[in-house]
């Protein structure tokens, strides 16, 4: 196993849109979507104004300052948790910098600010065939759920 090369891990602030951008469109093509640049950093910039309650990004840079992985996770509840809980919504490594523990440890520092904001649950999804991620979340020691998902367009 190749060295971690990213030398930080951060909340995103405004001086660091511009190159979660280029990570976010990297993620949004990984999973075949795709979303107008305004919709990419309407979410950004609402995470950065309001990170109590609506979550928070965070950015990983290597030795060399760039930018090449984030994870966002907004906050919520849960019933039958009982308790707050922290929805790691996306997690983007990008290719160049793959197989460095770079994900693990965007995975942990969500975790941290799960713990910091009082949430007791870090949670999140992946696609069926995403088998790398799969690996990584389990090297984690993520616990595997059974669900379906659903979802429905709610009108402008």
């Amino acid at each position: 196993m190749r060295a971690v090369s990213a030398d930080s891990i951060k909340r995103v602030e405004a001086t660091d849109v511009d190159e979660l951008l280029v990570l976010m469109r990297a993620y949004c093509d990984f999973y075949e979507v795709s979303q107008p640049d305004g919709n990419l950093l309407a979410i950004a910039r609402a995470l950065i104004a309001d990170p109590v309650n609506e979550g928070v990004q965070l950015i990983a840079r290597d030795s060399s300052g760039r930018a090449v992985g984030f994870a966002t996770v907004y906050w919520t509840w849960s019933t039958t948790s009982g308790c707050r809980i922290g929805i790691m919504n996306d997690l983007f490594v990008a290719a160049d910098s793959r197989g460095r523990r770079i994900a693990e440890r965007l995975i942990e520092a969500c975790r941290a600010e799960c713990s910091t904001r009082g949430a007791r649950q870090l949670a999140w999804q992946t696609a069926p065939d995403n088998f790398r991620a799969q690996k990584v979340y389990e090297r984690v020691g993520g616990n595997r759920e059974q669900w379906i998902d659903y979802w429905l367009a709610v009108s402008e």
